[in-house]
């Protein structure tokens, strides 16, 4: 009797969950979908942004895109290369090794604004001070809101992420191959390189696509690093700001001076993020899909 209300408690709550999730996303799509058309999404001008005759998100879906893209290229080498420090070199009782799991357990629990304010001081003031005192004189170049400082901010964030999903995948690697390797003669950096990195490709590459999901939908850490209101074009450089598709979503519904008119550009924007990170997220799937059936049938 005990385990049956036992499994029908937790199949309520597993139903409850999953009920709803399809409410919010039907809702979005319920009030959003009309929103949708070629020229709301390859679109954007100005006079247009609060009128959905009129309105785009073309600029804020290439920013959402360069912001993931550089955030990936600069969390995923550093995130998998702390990984294998600790897995594989670093002993697993020592105060060092406790002292950078402590530091990587507190990162991930630090909120999302806060690391905002850290990319703020750090990224654009320090290091972006630093270069420009450094190689323009003074002038500035890069001591202001930058894609580079919000990608740089968001690689920050999500580093546990990846740390945590590549050391699992890591582990996973049976000890036999690594012995086995050592055994022909391999080093152990050309053992972790040629034979366990490749086994463990399909977690790291889960530990990005975690990082692609949180970091497409985050707000809090650019806004005060790169995210712009409004642009009258899109980025040329990792100097320039860019709009975002979050940070649009954000400014529709606080500065709109008519929110009833402005509610099918907002629900169009969510439905577009929503889509964006999916389409970010399944990429990433297949990706992993398809190395696994390689190393399957390798």
């Amino acid at each position: 009797m005990k385990a049956r209300l036992f499994t029908l408690a937790t199949g309520g709550a597993t139903f409850l969950a999953v009920a709803m999730v399809f409410v919010i996303l039907g809702n979005i799509v319920w009030h959003g979908i009309g929103q949708i058309s070629p020229h709301f999404v390859f679109g954007g001008t100005k006079e247009g942004m609060f009128d959905a005759a009129t309105a785009g998100v073309f600029p804020m879906i290439f920013g959402t895109l360069a912001l993931v893209l550089l955030m990936t290229l600069g969390v995923v080498p550093v995130g998998v290369t702390t990984a294998v420090y600790l897995n594989e070199y670093a002993r697993s009782h020592s105060p060092v090794t406790r002292v950078i799991r402590g530091a990587i357990n507190n990162l991930a629990g630090v909120p999302s604004i806060v690391f905002g304010l850290f990319g703020l001081g750090f990224f654009v003031q320090f290091v972006g001070g630093g270069l420009d005192n450094m190689f323009y004189g003074g002038q500035l170049h890069y001591r202001k809101p930058a894609l580079i400082w919000a990608s740089a901010t968001m690689a920050v964030m999500t580093l546990p992420v990846v740390i945590v999903a590549t050391e699992e995948a890591l582990k996973a690697v049976p000890k036999g191959l690594r012995e086995a390797s050592l055994a022909l003669g391999a080093t152990k950096l050309e053992t972790i390189w040629k034979i366990v990195l490749p086994e463990a490709l399909p977690g790291v590459i889960t530990g990005a696509i975690l990082a692609i999901g949180r970091g497409a939908g985050e707000v809090a850490p650019i806004m005060f690093t790169g995210a712009a209101y409004y642009l009258a074009h899109l980025p040329t450089n990792w100097t320039d700001q860019f709009m975002h598709l979050g940070y649009h979503v954000f400014v529709l519904s606080t500065q709109s001076p008519d929110i009833e008119r402005t509610k099918p550009i907002l629900y169009g924007s969510v439905l577009v993020l929503l889509a964006v990170t999916f389409l970010l997220n399944l990429a990433g799937v297949l990706v992993r899909a398809r190395i696994r059936s390689r190393m399957r049938h390798g």
